[in-house]
């Protein structure tokens, strides 16, 4: 049983001010306006020491709500409310009113508050979302040489599997410059693409024009710039994940996540021992079905799409690597659910499926194993002073061994 309160804040919050109410239990209220710059700020959280706040309740409204909570951190309880869970009644709404609701719904014990991350696990949250962002902006980018491309008849997507690697860059490069196409495909660095010589002489029947080699070379010079960006804020989040190897490589031993994949989702979850079940993991990360009951009648809906937008959309890029793997358990999973429900709904379920796995994986510190099932591809991590730890001796004949090889120990040799 929850223990009562006696006197809270509630707190309506805007980008420049805030209004905060005081409500006791005996009908008493005072309310202020402040403004959110740090001055105010800490005459706030005064203002709210002075009058012996059990607590304080803010609305999580984008990114407001920080600053707040860095003055209020340790000196004061802070409840950050879900906007969908306080929502009120349609009607007169007005700063004040809304202030004074949050106020008195924290009274009675009616928020059920979201989790607030640590400092450390807040700042590495930030930097795996800003790659993601960085990673959607590249891709846009892309997509506008395609286009460009495309609008000079130049079918090169057509040939390469990757415009943008080094063969697709040296032939991009050669188009820029203006170059003849046989000097261009005799400097092609793949000697599997130059094979394809016929492909590529009919991909490219013409040249760009100058507007198009000034655009695409901006982009071009865009995506190398966010690209070396990309490299940096990677190189930072090793550094800050580096505590957490353990729970990296555990990640990191299901098939379909990577590096990249396996920092997102520990971020965007935080403490996994916060949830006591997956399937209230699954259902904090919005990813488990809507559910509706009318007269004993029971219907499920699309998922709830609740919580971290973020950690979703890796998780459907994780499942669609995974069911990649023939002859696997996500496969077959895969393959069952989309028989039945189709393709996209798979998908979110494999998804779903492979956070559930991950959560007791992490939950009891063991790794992800399955017979015939093995990653072809690991992520390679430079962790500089503080690298993964190595394979034993022991690990590596009982390897070679299964792998159907007789192991002697050579008399005169070390071990």
């Amino acid at each position: 049983m929850m223990e009562q309160r006696n006197k809270v804040c509630g707190v309506d919050i805007h980008k420049r001010f805030l209004i905060a109410t005081i409500l006791s239990r005996d009908g008493t209220k005072i309310q202020k306006r402040y403004s959110t710059d740090i001055d105010d700020l800490f005459g706030f959280r005064d203002w709210v020491l002075e009058n012996n706040c059990d607590c304080v309740a803010i609305e999580s409204t984008g990114v407001y709500w920080y600053p707040v909570n860095a003055v209020l951190e340790n000196k004061i309880e802070l409840i950050l409310a879900n906007a969908r869970q306080i929502k009120h009644t349609p009607g007169r709404k007005t700063d004040s009113i809304d202030s004074e609701w949050i106020a008195e719904v924290a009274l009675n014990n009616l928020i059920y508050p979201s989790r607030i991350f640590p400092k450390e696990e807040r700042d590495l949250r930030r930097l795996t979302r800003t790659r993601e962002s960085l990673v959607k902006m590249r891709s846009q980018i892309k997509n506008q040489v395609h286009q460009g491309l495309e609008s000079c008849s130049i079918k090169l997507s057509s040939v390469l599997s990757d415009n943008f690697g080094k063969s697709g860059r040296h032939i991009l490069d050669g188009l820029i410059k203006g170059e003849n196409i046989d000097r261009i495909i005799e400097e092609i660095p793949s000697k599997r693409v130059k094979n394809n010589e016929d492909k590529i002489r009919a991909a490219i029947r013409t040249g760009l024009d100058e507007t198009q080699i000034f655009l695409i070379q901006s982009h071009l010079n865009t995506i190398d710039s966010l690209t070396k960006k990309l490299d940096e804020i990677d190189s930072e989040i090793k550094d800050k994940i580096s505590g957490r190897k353990k729970d990296l490589q555990i990640a990191m031993s299901v098939p379909g996540i990577g590096f990249t994949a396996a920092a997102t989702i520990l971020a965007e979850i935080g403490n996994y021992r916060d949830f006591s079940t997956s399937d209230k993991l699954a259902s904090w990360c919005g990813i488990v079905p809507n559910v509706y009951q009318s007269a004993d009648k029971l219907i499920t809906g699309s998922i709830t799409k609740q919580g971290s937008k973020h950690i979703r959309w890796m998780l459907v890029q994780v499942a669609q690597a995974a069911l990649k793997k023939r002859e696997s358990r996500f496969r077959r999973f895969f393959l069952r659910i989309k028989a039945r429900k189709g393709h996209n709904v798979a998908v979110v379920a494999l998804a779903r499926k492979i956070l559930c796995i991950l959560y007791h994986l992490l939950m009891n510190q063991e790794m992800y194993q399955e017979d015939g099932v093995t990653k072809s591809r690991q992520s390679k991590i430079d962790w500089s002073s503080a690298r993964i730890d190595k394979m034993s001796l022991q690990s590596m004949i009982e390897i070679i061994a299964k792998a159907g090889y007789e192991v002697k120990k050579i008399k005169g040799q070390g071990g």
